[in-house]
């Protein structure tokens, strides 16, 4: 059993340039991090996202012309893509309802609460709840980071591509769904990534927190 703190962990990932296409990522460590993202807190539980997991090399292919030609899409192994809700539907939110009924049974605190969240969700601009969406997929993207991490699989998340683009090549429109973030999943080229032996860079403890007393 390994004896590195999480901090450990978070010193050796960076996001890796250069990945090696003849390494792939087990399957055991693949679902550790899929859990991960699973068990990620999101707002009121909602859950408003999904997590696509594609090996496809031609769709990759696509993908990869859709995000510039960044080549870690194609040279992972698994590609994990981040798709939020378009909308905050009461269909939606009735689905969380029925979860949270199977899991906690059927009281009332359960259907007063998702009840205001309709009442105020339901009625809003649909790209004020997709933006609301996209931040929960966000913070399970850095969880996602953190278990890749602990997994000791290299990770690149990714901002710089089409989204519209991406929706397309996976159907994700039809399903009430936008890409938000991408995060190629791999093994880094030792020799030829030229990001690896450069030191890492952050902001002193001092310059980014603040405590307030």
């Amino acid at each position: 059993m390994s004896n590195k703190t999480l901090n450990d962990h978070l010193n050796w990932r960076y996001a890796t340039k250069k990945m090696d296409p003849a390494k792939s990522v087990p399957q055991d460590k693949l679902d550790a991090i899929i859990e991960a993202v699973r068990m990620a807190p999101t707002s009121s539980g909602t859950q408003p996202f999904e997590l696509l997991v594609v090996t496809n090399p031609e769709l990759r292919g696509q993908i990869a012309e859709a995000a510039g030609g960044q080549a870690q899409i194609t040279e992972g192994s698994h590609l994990l893509v981040f798709a939020a809700w378009d909308n905050y539907t009461a269909e939606r939110i009735d689905e969380v309802v029925g979860l949270n009924i199977t899991e906690r049974g059927d009281l009332p605190l359960i259907h007063g609460y998702y009840d205001n969240l309709k009442a105020n969700y339901v009625p809003r601009d649909a790209e004020v709840n997709y933006a609301h969406a996209a931040r929960q997929a966000y913070i399970a993207l850095g969880i996602a980071l953190v278990a890749a991490a602990e997994q000791e699989v290299d990770s690149t998340p990714m901002e710089g591509f089409d989204p519209a683009a991406v929706d397309d090549i996976l159907g994700l429109r039809d399903r009430g769904l936008r890409s938000v973030v991408l995060m190629p999943l791999g093994y880094r080229d030792e020799a030829a990534d030229w990001l690896l032996s450069m030191p890492k860079v952050r902001k002193s403890r001092d310059t980014i927190v603040k405590q307030i007393s």
